[in-house]
């Protein structure tokens, strides 16, 4: 299980296990997916001012910009906050939500838990799946959400509430793209979780999915976890930053002596056949190295979705290509290679682009429909940058995150208010 925080919550400041206190819990959402469980959550921070006529700002250094002082609603000012789980560890969920007492988050003044109305928004397959589970253990009623709604209504809030949220990367450059509200749509939203779906968003709630594929973050998983014996998500993709896929991929220069094909393009260091070299060697399995497995592995579904994204973009003329989900995780060889993908097919005329909250879409959406559905009368009023070091949560412990400032999905601060 990994959460993320950047301050308000005080129990990973101070290395403790401690919940916040009930009164500062507030609208949980999840999304439960085939591979890994996404949670949101609202978290007040007393130390910033609350005014029921306008905004005031923090006490401490990090100022708000919100311009809201015509609201005749009391505003809230907090964090939202972000964790996720394995979904074959679904016991460990149900334990954070116990342990941080998450299941009073649907009121505001928390007289009550949740389960006396129509429960917690949630997405995904694992909400029909896991409904009666959760319900058991916890009382809590999933009130579940269409997840490609969710993934559109995350994406399409983030691209406007967040400034710095769009960036591209390729050889080892992260520039950050600023969004220009008017002229967001069209564009294509890839969602890589355990398979991959591919979205037109034309507008606010007006999407189609118009392709995806079964190559995925589940197949990279599963394919590694059986070749390379690795026990997790994250331990094979440090794994395969160890590794050279030349080793085993089949490269245009293997075929023509060292010499790139010219003609149409491909350099003699192109991939022509992923795993390729394993046919024409005398090898087993255990001949080769775990890391150039997990390598190659990596290479080949990335430079898979990337083509076929574009090819999609292609078939509806748009040039903007959104990349989401937790296959990604901020890591740097998977960016390049979609990227490289991407403007390979396209000669340069289409440009992948990432989010930094990649992972929380679907989440982050369900969260939003309890503004949709008037719930409680929840309003996210406005974003507010991340500006802290990025850190993992596991146990009582504080770790770096894998990619240091590209998986800036920690928490980040908001205005609310009530009607």
């Amino acid at each position: 299980m990994e959460g993320r925080s950047s301050g308000i919550e005080r129990n990973l400041e101070d290395g403790g296990s401690k919940a916040l206190a009930p009164d500062e819990i507030s609208h949980l959402a999840l999304d439960i997916g085939g591979t890994l469980i996404k949670l949101v959550y609202f978290s007040r921070n007393d130390s910033w001012s609350v005014d029921d006529k306008g905004a005031k700002s923090p006490k401490g250094d990090s100022p708000l910009r919100v311009s809201c002082s015509n609201l005749d609603y009391p505003i809230l000012y907090g964090r939202i906050h972000f964790a996720k789980f394995e979904t074959s560890k679904v016991n460990e969920c149900l334990e954070f939500i116990r342990s941080k007492k998450l299941l009073h988050g649907g009121r505001w003044h928390h007289e009550a838990p949740v389960s006396d109305k129509n429960g917690i928004k949630a997405t995904g397959g694992g909400a029909y799946k896991f409904a009666d589970l959760f319900k058991e253990n916890l009382g809590l009623n999933l009130d579940k959400e269409d997840e490609m709604d969710c993934l559109v209504g995350g994406a399409n809030f983030l691209l406007k509430a967040v400034h710095h949220e769009a960036f591209t990367y390729m050889d080892g450059q992260k520039e950050f793209v600023q969004i220009d509200h008017n002229d967001l749509y069209p564009y294509l939203l890839v969602n890589i979780g355990s398979g991959v779906s591919m979205l037109k968003v034309d507008g606010d709630g007006k999407f189609e999915r118009v392709s995806g594929t079964n190559v995925g973050g589940g197949t990279f998983w599963g394919l590694g976890r059986l070749l390379t014996k690795c026990k997790s998500f994250d331990e094979l993709l440090q794994l395969s930053h160890q590794g050279n896929n030349r080793v085993i991929d089949m490269l245009v220069g293997d075929i023509y002596g060292g010499m790139d094909y010219s003609k149409f393009g491909l350099a003699s260091t192109t991939i022509a056949s992923s795993f390729g070299k394993a046919i024409s060697e005398n090898k087993e399995l255990e001949d080769y190295r775990p890391e150039d497995v997990a390598r190659s592995l990596l290479r080949m579904i990335s430079n898979n979705i990337g083509q076929i994204s574009y090819l999609n973009a292609l078939r509806f003329g748009l040039k903007r290509i959104f990349f989401g989900g937790f296959f990604i995780r901020g890591h740097a060889y998977t960016m390049d290679t979609i990227s490289v993908a991407v403007h390979f097919w396209s000669k340069g005329e289409a440009k992948a682009m990432f989010l930094r909250h990649e992972g929380f879409l679907g989440a982050l959406g369900a969260f939003m429909s309890y503004e949709k559905n008037n719930y409680d009368g929840l309003v996210v009023h406005q974003l507010v940058e991340q500006v802290s070091t990025s850190a993992s949560y596991s146990g009582d412990k504080i770790h770096s995150s894998l990619a240091g400032d590209l998986n800036d999905n920690e928490s980040i601060g908001c205005s609310v208010y009530t009607t």
